[in-house]
């Protein structure tokens, strides 16, 4: 088993076809590719090789990384920027390891793995790992995926995401902190929604509560918030309380299928519709747009990913699905706004801020790793794990153009035509 590293080396090499581009340091301390002061990544035991063996592909990765056999030492985004080239990238036709794996020519190697690798399973995979979802967005597997991702404690969010307590883009200027990129985010969609005094806002989705509160706080409106966390309901009600606005919000633990009570002059979706799924995509837009009174404004806010030839399903990341957000899914920018103006919607603005959520994610990067001690302690060393790639890796992905978020400004436009829009769309930037 002497010099794993260089075995290990050789047979990813001849698999890509190309040479590897960080250093490759093995369990029985032997290292082997770049030299230099540049990221290392670290295989801590050789149970990680047996992941990837059982399970090829990105969730055997992912696993490794979630039990700590898989490791990087240095700068975690140079890593993950040299290795997208050969994970999702190669070539450009999303090809590279994850593609590679599941090519016949991996059949002829697996016993070299397996030598490595060791003849046993792998452990079972990591606790945190969801299961018994499946993408059928009903209200039951919907209240467990949002359980899954939110309900881990208050504290851990306020560590990650600071005193803003908002989980979505921020929207910055040329500096400044992240508390006001954020405050500039809310302000934003305010400002798009054209909110005024006494003006009735759903907020689907609410988090935290923080639209809710500048909503109100700001702008004079009547607010209902709904989220299917408990957790954030509560942190948001005590937050509402504190600022004297209960009198003005309500925030409801309710489906967004179970709301009734419209019309509402403006709806906000922060975040929201990736959570829904392509099988009710539909049905949720047709029922924003039947809750919104004739001249109504919805500001949808979401993530998208990058189009792929003849690809007829949404698209769901294997490590997101399984750590992070069960049963999430994106999709293109050009299907959502087609669903939006299927609905009945005429949509009047659509705005590209991925630069944005790149900025952000560094952030609470940041805030994960300054704090880390702590954040393992509120949640564990596994989940901590999770979050510190899944934001990284993120941060990335909005780097290099494989995935984008937009604000789609969509009216349910009167019969008579008249939009209630400035002629001039963008006054809100100005």
């Amino acid at each position: 088993m002497a010099d794993a590293a260089t075995r290990l080396a050789t047979l990813a090499e001849d698999l890509l076809g190309s040479p590897l581009p960080v250093r490759l340091r093995a369990w029985d301390g032997s290292e082997a590719g770049p030299a230099g002061d540049g990221p290392v990544l670290v295989i801590r035991d050789r149970r990680a090789l047996r992941r990837m063996v059982w399970k090829p592909g990105e969730l055997g990765l992912a696993r490794a990384w979630v039990a700590g056999e898989l490791d990087v030492e240095g700068d975690l985004y140079e890593a993950l920027d040299r290795l997208s080239g050969l994970i999702w990238e190669r070539d450009g036709d999303g090809g590279g390891l994850l593609s590679a794996v599941r090519d016949p020519r991996v059949r002829a190697a697996a016993g070299r793995l397996l030598r490595l690798a060791g003849p046993l399973p792998p452990p079972k995979p990591p606790a945190e790992e969801a299961r018994g979802h499946g993408g059928l967005h009903s209200r039951r597997t919907d209240r467990r995926a949002i359980s899954h991702h939110y309900d881990v404690g208050n504290d851990f969010y306020a560590l990650v995401l600071g005193p803003s307590m908002v989980y979505s883009c921020a929207y910055w200027t040329e500096d400044g902190t992240l508390e006001e990129a954020q405050r500039h985010k809310l302000d934003l969609v305010a400002r798009k929604l054209a909110l005024k005094e006494g003006d009735r806002l759903l907020d689907v989705g609410c988090g935290w509560g923080s639209m809710a509160l500048h909503a109100a706080r700001e702008y004079g409106a009547r607010v209902v918030g709904i989220t299917l966390s408990r957790e954030q309901a509560a942190f948001a009600r005590k937050r509402i309380a504190e600022e004297g606005l209960t009198d003005r919000i309500e925030i409801r633990v309710q489906d967004y299928r179970d709301v009734t009570d419209g019309p509402f002059d403006a709806i906000s979706s922060i975040g929201m519709a990736e959570h829904v799924g392509a099988v009710r995509y539909r049905e949720y837009t047709d029922l924003l747009y039947g809750l919104l009174k004739p001249g109504g404004r919805l500001l949808n806010h979401q993530i998208s990913r990058r189009p792929e030839p003849d690809e007829e399903a949404y698209h769901v990341d294997p490590f997101i699905d399984a750590y992070v957000f069960p049963d999430g899914e994106l999709a293109p920018m050009g299907r959502t706004l087609t669903t939006l103006e299927d609905a009945g919607f005429e949509v009047r603005d659509v705005e590209a801020i991925r630069e944005h959520y790149a900025l952000t994610l560094r952030r609470w990067v940041a805030n994960l790793e300054a704090d880390w001690d702590r954040a393992v302690r509120l949640v564990s060393p596994e989940r901590a794990r999770i979050w510190r790639l899944y934001m990284a890796a993120s941060a990335v992905s909005f780097e290099r153009n494989r995935i984008g978020v937009n604000q789609f400004l969509a009216v349910r436009t009167p019969v008579s035509g008249t939009s209630g829009l400035p002629l001039r769309t963008r006054e809100w930037t100005e």
